[in-house]
């Protein structure tokens, strides 16, 4: 593995899995999730850390690239293969439904408007860069691309 794609793995890991949770946790102040709520969060943990994980293992493998194009800064060689198998089969963007699955967790586990609110945030800031990826990737892809989208939904499956 290329000393860049580690940074690139690492950054992914602190900002997404520890970063932003943490936030919601600090500006939730104190609070006493029950049982069902840590049982709830750990199913979610678990759903979405494995759905995002599998999505960039498969983006490197399948994709031959990285997930690390940020607002058109390519932090890491973008894919020069077209994934519509695999976890891409599910959404387009499986990545960041799973990142969103584990942030509903969260946001049960605590139950307060600052989480919810940490979360709003970070899903409308994703949300423009979903629309500038999917240009790029009309540019990459073409035909193929505009294909894909047309059978596949952009981030929750079967609905949107």
């Amino acid at each position: 593995m290329k000393t860049r794609d580690l940074i690139g793995y690492l950054m992914g890991l602190v900002l997404f899995v520890i970063l932003i949770p943490l936030i919601m946790w600090r500006l939730s102040g104190e609070v006493h999730p029950n049982a069902a709520q840590w049982i709830c969060f750990g199913i979610m943990a678990v759903t979405g850390i494995s759905l995002s994980i599998w999505s960039i293992v498969y983006m490197k493998n399948v994709g031959k690239g990285n997930p690390m194009d940020a607002f058109n800064h390519e932090v890491a060689p973008r894919t020069v293969n077209l994934m519509t198998d695999g976890p891409y089969r599910i959404c387009r963007n499986p990545m960041l439904l799973g990142v969103f699955i584990y942030y509903a967790g969260i946001v049960i586990c605590l139950k307060t408007w600052q989480a919810a609110a940490v979360f709003a945030a970070y899903f409308v800031i994703m949300m423009f860069q979903v629309r500038r990826e999917e240009e790029r990737l009309e540019q990459d892809f073409g035909e193929m691309y505009t294909e894909y989208c047309r059978k596949t939904k952009k981030l929750i499956p079967f609905i949107w």
